[in-house]
């Protein structure tokens, strides 16, 4: 028993098989008997420290509060965030937001995702609105089992604007074509200055589109065949539009689709905060009153940390930017880290 204890106050030190070693005790035994003996009590775990920044019991209180308040139920956090912003009130960061919603289990995804490899895609970018659109069409389930209406839309990718959309009852070429050309003069499109985007679907390689698209001066691409994710900003709005609260599982008619499409179209445009442009809405970004907006929010936020700088790590929080430049698959110059362009 000597030798045992003598290895037990010096394993802790040297290491159990040194301790062996020293004592001349074979170390196949200590293990047999330490394995047999009782394992000793761990000590208590210290109390977590408090942060000096964290928000106090009644401010995470107030957070949720908010967060659960009807005009936000289903909005992310980074849109009430910027929201409030814009509402000259600053109660937390984003992802305090998300801290406390994942403690009270209200975080999550509603629908599964679908991901798809890596593929060599088209090279597009634009610096400003009106330079490099791209359009998609949709199925919305009508009120029997196989029936549809399609959906239409064209997205500028620097402003994430929709700058045109239809219902129709059908998907036709001359539809696309009448869409592409209302939307090209209503939005002033001067010739030689916009690139249209579409994936290989028959509408959108249909040969009197191209035509179209050639005589009003706008030059034209397409995704790679069986590669949905070279039309990323599409189908990201898709995704939008059909994991919105309100939007339902069928339609009950054409009209009750166009009803709809109205109302969320304005919604998506002139109210909704979009992470792929700096939290701005997309009216806010194409109709250039974008710098205005994250003027006022670095104001809200400069008054956020001369009221409290103790929660704020080394300086004034800022606003998220407006990306300078919008990519459909921006080129690897193998010198550069990998960068990521969100949709």
């Amino acid at each position: 028993m000597a030798v045992e204890a003598a290895i037990a106050r010096l394993a802790p030190m040297v290491g159990t098989a040194t301790a062996c070693r020293a004592v001349g005790h074979p170390r196949s035994s200590w293990y047999r008997h330490h394995r047999r003996s009782p394992a000793p009590p761990r000590p208590p775990r210290p109390a977590p420290r408090l942060q000096p920044r964290a928000l106090s019991a009644a401010e995470r209180q107030q957070v949720l509060e908010v967060l659960h308040a009807e005009r936000f139920w289903d909005t992310a956090p980074a849109s009430v965030y910027a929201a409030l912003l814009d509402e000259g009130v600053y109660l937390a960061s984003i992802s305090t937001m998300y801290r406390l919603l994942r403690q009270q289990g209200e975080t999550g995804d509603r629908r599964r995702h679908a991901t798809h490899p890596a593929r060599v895609k088209p090279e597009l970018v634009a610096t400003a609105p009106r330079q490099c659109w791209s359009w998609d069409i949709t199925k919305l389930a009508g009120p029997a089992k196989w029936t549809w209406y399609y959906l239409y839309v064209i997205l500028d990718i620097f402003s994430r604007y929709v700058v045109g959309w239809m219902v129709a009852a059908s998907e036709a070429t001359t539809l696309a074509e009448r869409l592409l050309a209302d939307t090209i003069a209503a939005q002033q499109v001067e010739p030689g200055t916009l690139t249209v985007h579409a994936d290989r679907g028959t509408s959108m390689t249909a040969k009197p589109v191209a035509m179209l698209l050639s005589d009003l001066g706008v030059t034209k691409s397409h995704s790679r065949p069986h590669v949905p994710d070279d039309n990323p900003y599409s189908e990201s709005q898709f995704k939008t539009l059909k994991h919105h609260p309100t939007f339902p599982d069928r339609f009950g008619s054409i009209q009750d689709a166009r009803t709809f499409c109205q109302g969320f179209f304005g919604w998506y445009n002139l109210e909704h905060y979009h992470s792929g442009i700096g939290l701005l809405t997309p009216a806010d970004v194409h109709f250039g009153r974008a710098e205005q907006v994250i003027l006022a929010r670095r104001a809200v936020l400069g008054d956020a940390y001369a009221a409290h700088p103790e929660r704020f790590v080394g300086k004034s929080p800022q606003p998220p930017r407006l990306p300078q430049a919008v990519w459909i698959n921006r080129p690897i110059d193998p010198t550069e880290a990998p960068q990521h362009f969100p949709g």
